[in-house]
């Protein structure tokens, strides 16, 4: 036996040991956090089990029931399963001097059954472009807690279907107490000599004396909660990663002829991952609910129309709604439904025979997916992936310091769909996003009869939440809850009076304002040129002048140079020198005046509020540790646009000619080859 790494840890929060056994924990169940060849863990079974041969394991033995870890099997028959497996594997265990220590009293303490608590988990790799899959890898946890030990037993199928333990890959995670608030984490290795690394499941014993061990080791006296649920913890991991891989390779010619502006890997691997996720969740309500047919959808604010896309193409029948059309629309063909409209939260935006809505990053129609869902039929379920803050009015004001506005937002729209009278599951995506997290409403929480009553709920909810400009307004103007229970109850049967239902057309809130269908460029990228050099040389000005004494002396060309580099001024010393109207125009834009002076970045550099001239002989040695792709952009632009400092700082160019990446007059002007890349193209 071998000790693979130790690290001292320092507990001054009373966090452990219980904080050892939730990192234990996050190892077990998402292993992707630590080993990023693996997609994640399929928790199979889990329970106590006996401490000793003959033993049997207590009633509570149970298994995780199939969900949130992807378990396959449950109740008691799994966990009978465990038992027995169990059974069979302990005597595999090597006994003598190389054995792993052997518990040496109950993990309950004394006069406790002696029990031991068993984790059956399969792990899933990722899978690798263009080579074969790897199979998944079974593993048998054992928990010591009382004596601080974990034990992974790496399990292979012999031809007779029974479990092997492969002995050479066997290793433990220990806690020890030394003294006080000083604690130990440590790997250890039952025959590191053997160990064999498979670079996925089992990498060296290297990768777990330090990466995977310093990661215990935090992770054991962090006591800060997460807000948000497990990753995936609504649909079976296994069927995820077998998915995800499948439509990966079969979209991933997408990203070579993505048309957009938009990072073409981000949106396009994202899609996949939202589809892939939408794909399996409606799988298992078609087993759940014993229907043959593939729901139907509509994406409302479908954007690039990608998901729409892939979602059509594997079977699915709808469309996607969007304010604007996207290049990329014709690239897809007849067979992907995309509308270029404006959605209009009202009656005239029902989908009754819809089985989801989706809202995926719908900015100003999040809030609004729950309602119509709710209004179009008694069926309707829906699925949210909220991202820019929204209310049913406009921009979402915040109410609760003590939340994040991420987690402040995600809990009010939830409420929006309880409102609505669903039952709302949150769950959380693997997406390149650091908004992730989804809200589903599968089920209803009230009986079809009750429809017109959630209605007027509905209604009062919208009410409240309005500002108190709209208020004051007319509220009888298409915002009586008379106005929608119609739409709902017709579905089910229901009647109600004449002059109730006589709406069609109402819009629910007149002040609402849905995305315009041209993108105003407002980043000061549309600004005259005349106006952003007349700013940058007033700046600029007014920088080089605050300390006229102050020169930065270098070596340039073997000569001893001074270079007026100026003083630094913050953000709102700019500003005071700067005009009215000047101010006026800048403050229509994105950031101002710290977008301009950002986006004029061969002048300027703005850290921490304050505006500095740019001194360029700082930048080469920068330059060297860019990524390929960024270095190869630089080359593309080397000399292709004039260097402001050569015909405007009073002492020039701090770089001579040949190093400086701008053009030291029009006779050094070069064509840029982006510009000739994109006419080619054309």
């Amino acid at each position: 036996m071998g000790r693979v790494g130790t690290a001292a840890v320092r507990d001054g929060g009373a966090a452990l040991p219980r904080g050892f056994w939730a990192a234990v924990r996050v190892w077990l169940e998402k292993p992707q956090v630590a080993n990023r060849r693996l997609c994640g863990a399929a928790i199979e079974a889990e329970g106590t089990v006996p401490l000793r041969e003959g033993g049997e394991a207590s009633p509570a033995l149970s298994a995780l029931q199939g969900g949130e870890n992807g378990a396959e099997q449950e109740g008691p028959a799994a966990a009978a399963d465990l038992g027995r497996l169990w059974g069979e594997l302990r005597g595999q265990l090597p006994a003598g001097p190389r054995c792993l220590p052997a518990p040496l009293t109950p993990w309950g303490g004394p006069g406790c059954p002696p029990e031991l608590r068993a984790v059956l988990r399969t792990l899933l790799p990722r899978g690798r472009p263009g080579g074969p899959p790897v199979p998944p890898t079974k593993e048998l946890a054992v928990q010591d807690v009382y004596n601080g030990t974990v034990t992974f037993l790496p399990l292979e199928e012999d031809s007779e279907g029974k479990y092997q333990i492969k002995k050479c890959n066997i290793y433990q995670i220990q806690l020890m107490h030394i003294k006080d608030e000083e604690w130990s984490v440590s790997v250890v290795a039952l025959f590191p000599e053997d160990w064999f690394s498979d670079g996925i499941a089992y990498p060296k014993l290297a990768w777990l004396g330090n990466e995977l061990l310093s990661k215990l080791a935090k992770w054991s006296v962090e006591q800060k909660p997460s807000e948000f649920k497990s990753t995936l913890s609504l649909i079976s991991v296994a069927k995820y990663s077998k998915v995800y891989q499948d439509l990966k390779e079969k979209y991933k010619e997408m990203v070579k002829v993505w048309p957009e502006v938009t990072d073409p890997e981000k949106f396009v691997y994202e899609d996949v991952a939202i589809a892939t996720y939408l794909l399996i969740l409606w799988e298992e309500e078609r087993k759940e609910k014993g229907l043959a047919k593939k729901q139907s959808f509509v994406d409302l604010g479908c954007g690039n129309g990608l998901l729409v896309h892939i979602l059509n193409n594997e079977g699915h029948s709808g469309r996607g709604i969007d304010v604007r059309r996207r290049k990329i629309w014709d690239m897809y063909g007849a067979e992907t439904h995309l509308e270029e409209s404006t959605v209009m939260p009202g009656d005239s935006h029902l989908f009754p025979d819809t089985d989801w809505l989706i809202g995926n990053h719908s900015d100003e129609l999040t809030p609004w997916i729950p309602v119509i869902a709710a209004r179009s039929s008694y069926s309707c379920r829906y699925f949210v992936l909220p991202c820019c803050f929204f209310d049913f009015h406009g921009k979402y004001s915040r109410r609760q310091s003590k939340k994040t506005q991420y987690r402040e937002y995600l809990d009010f729209v939830a409420q929006v769909g309880f409102v609505c009278g669903f039952h709302v599951e949150e769950d959380c995506l693997r997406i390149p996003s650091t908004k992730r997290v989804c809200l589903i409403g599968k089920n209803r929480t009230y009986p079809p009869a009750e429809c017109a009553l959630i209605d007027k709920q509905i209604t009062q909810y919208i009410n409240d939440r309005q500002t108190c400009a709209v208020i004051t307004c007319d509220r009888r103007v298409g915002f009586n809850h008379k106005d929608h229970s119609g739409a709902v109850c017709e579905q089910i049967g229901s009647e109600l009076p004449e002059n109730e239902t006589d709406t069609v057309g109402t819009v629910w809130m007149p002040g609402f304002q849905p995305r315009e269908k041209v993108v105003k460029v407002r980043n000061c990228a549309s600004l005259p040129r005349d106006f952003v050099d007349d700013v940058v040389l007033n700046v600029a000005n007014l920088l080089l002048n605050a300390t006229p004494q102050k020169s930065c002396s270098s070596m340039c060309c073997g000569n001893t140079n001074t270079w007026n580099q100026g003083e630094s001024l913050s953000l709102k010393e700019v500003a005071e020198h700067l005009n009215k109207e000047t101010l006026k125009r800048l403050k229509n834009e994105y950031g101002g005046l710290q977008t301009l002076l950002k986006n004029n970045h061969q002048v300027f550099e703005v850290l921490d509020g304050r505006v500095h001239i740019r001194d360029w002989r700082k930048e080469k040695s920068s330059r060297k540790t860019k990524p390929e792709v960024k270095r190869r952009l630089s080359a593309e632009a080397f000399k292709t646009r004039l260097c402001w400092f050569f015909i405007n700082h009073p002492d020039g160019c701090s770089l001579p000619s040949e190093s400086c990446p701008y053009a030291h007059g029009t006779e050094e002007l070069r064509q840029s080859q982006i510009i000739k890349k994109k006419k080619h193209i054309q």
